[in-house]
């Protein structure tokens, strides 16, 4: 294994790409958004992504992002998990940020080889956090689902959206629904609570919030919330 530390600017967009390792970044601070062919990520701070090895994927910051980055042979993980935000620890994230600090060269049966094995113990036994939304693999619909995820609070209806995909109506939320296992309203809502929880976890208001991600009043965004997660996001618990 072997760990970098990286400082990227607000608007950095690192075009798609690969690595032949697992890979898992870490957001230290700012909040950044993770597209592979499959599915979309937003990724705030305190969480990791996990991408297994070759994996295409794109990344983009929404705001200065402290990023840590492992990268992790795939030989140590004979069933890797596909992709997910997790969860870190204060523990996991003492690990992290001890590991990238070896740099590439350390003695694998020492002390520090001894503090990647239970970090890498740590990563597995961590929750799945709810911030990914799954793409559809069609051009036209992935060109509707960007411009959703590059603003949320995006309101335009089925049909504007389908003039959008150049589709007709009828065949759009057909082609949505079987490419995305959910209609459009459904996946929009869940890319606006991605965002939403991103938000709250970077200390945002729930009032700036409810209108950042598209909702004309925070008590129709608390209700959206409630249904979604059995509480108002007054009372949500963000690690």
């Amino acid at each position: 294994m072997c760990g970098l530390t990286d400082e990227y600017p607000a608007g950095f967009v690192d075009p798609v790409h690969t690595h032949d390792r697992i890979q898992v970044l870490y957001a230290c601070s700012g909040v950044m958004s993770v597209v592979t062919p499959a599915t979309s990520f937003v990724v705030p701070p305190h969480r990791a992504v996990w991408l297994p090895a070759n994996m295409p994927h794109e990344v983009s910051c929404r705001g200065p992002v402290s990023l840590r980055t492992l990268y992790i042979d795939p030989a140590l993980y004979a069933q890797a998990p596909e992709c997910r935000v997790i969860e870190v620890s204060d523990f996991l994230r003492a690990l992290i940020l001890k590991v990238v600090s070896f740099g590439h060269e350390y003695d694998c049966d020492g002390h520090a080889g001894r503090i990647v094995e239970v970090l890498l113990d740590e990563v597995a036994t961590m929750p799945i956090a709810p911030y990914g939304a799954t793409m559809p693999s069609d051009e036209r619909l992935l060109r509707v689902c960007k411009a959703i995820l590059s603003d949320p609070a995006d309101n335009r209806d089925v049909d504007q959206l389908a003039c959008v995909a150049g589709m007709a109506r009828r065949t759009f939320t057909r082609a949505f629904k079987r490419e995305t296992g959910m209609g459009l309203a459904v996946w929009r809502q869940q890319v606006r609570l991605m965002q939403a929880l991103s938000l709250m976890a970077a200390g945002r208001p729930v009032t700036t919030i409810a209108f950042d991600v598209g909702y004309d009043s925070p008590s129709a965004f608390t209700a959206m919330f409630r249904r979604a997660y059995g509480v108002p996001p007054s009372m949500y618990a963000l690690p």
